[in-house]
């Protein structure tokens, strides 16, 4: 089991944010996580950061607990997130910004071999290079931000609402590429609201209300449940 998460409790602002969730991903599937707005989704991608702390449970990563783990101590383990709203850096060159993804020791190491894979695989960005960042477009910000993630050479690479503000097109790309990313060995959780695409490509999904697992099922059975439909599919 790549990711294992037990029981998770969140509380902040004195408000309980998460209650009892538990899920799993195993090493080479695409999990999502659905619900509403407020349901908890990025409250659980940033526990799973380290940016929150914990009320009660447990996260084991690779067979190994992770909760008193430091949140930059958990990007060289293997678990990076790119938030949303991408964060970059806006005065800063697409290579710089990318660079910054490769700042710990071992990431460190493969930095010129990781910076070239991220240029083959995102040319738009090597054309980019020396442009300032503020001045791409969303969806060559989002490629920065997914091209600084893959420079940390994560495991576990987890996506917080990736299509937000993209064109139809962009999303369409978007999908794809996170498919081959995870042809290329890297497993991935996701956070989206485009439901019926994200269904399409994922092996598993979870459905989040109110802080709590209400629904499990693969990606093909949620996308024929007549509550998923109603939901989220405006059908």
């Amino acid at each position: 089991m790549l990711l294992d998460v037990q029981n998770l409790s969140v509380h902040y602002d004195g408000m309980q944010a998460l209650s009892g969730v538990s899920l799993n991903v195993k090493q080479g599937e695409i999990v999502s996580i659905l619900g509403s707005n407020g349901a908890g989704k990025t409250t659980f991608m940033n526990a799973m950061s380290g940016l929150l702390k914990l009320t009660s449970g447990a996260i084991n990563f690779l067979g190994k607990p992770v909760v008193d783990v430091t949140a930059y101590e958990r990007v060289p383990l293997g678990i990076v997130q790119i938030p949303e709203g991408r964060r970059l850096f806006p005065l800063m060159t697409v290579e710089e910004n990318l660079l910054l993804g490769s700042t710990h020791p071992a990431a460190r190491k493969e930095r010129k071999e990781s910076l070239e894979e991220v240029y083959t695989l995102l040319p738009r960005l090597r054309e980019r290079r020396t442009q300032i960042a503020k001045t791409l477009s969303g969806g060559e910000q989002q490629m920065v931000a997914i091209g600084r993630a893959l420079q940390s050479r994560p495991k576990l690479l987890m996506f917080d609402e990736p299509s937000l503000g993209l064109s139809p097109l962009l999303v369409q790309e978007l999908f794809a590429l996170i498919k081959n990313l995870n042809q290329r060995g890297i497993s991935i959780l996701m956070v989206e609201q485009n439901v019926r695409k994200t269904l399409q490509i994922v092996d598993r999904s979870y459905v989040l209300e109110n802080g709590h697992i209400v629904m499990e099922g693969s990606g093909k059975d949620l996308l024929n449940d007549d509550l998923i439909k109603k939901a989220f599919l405006g059908m």
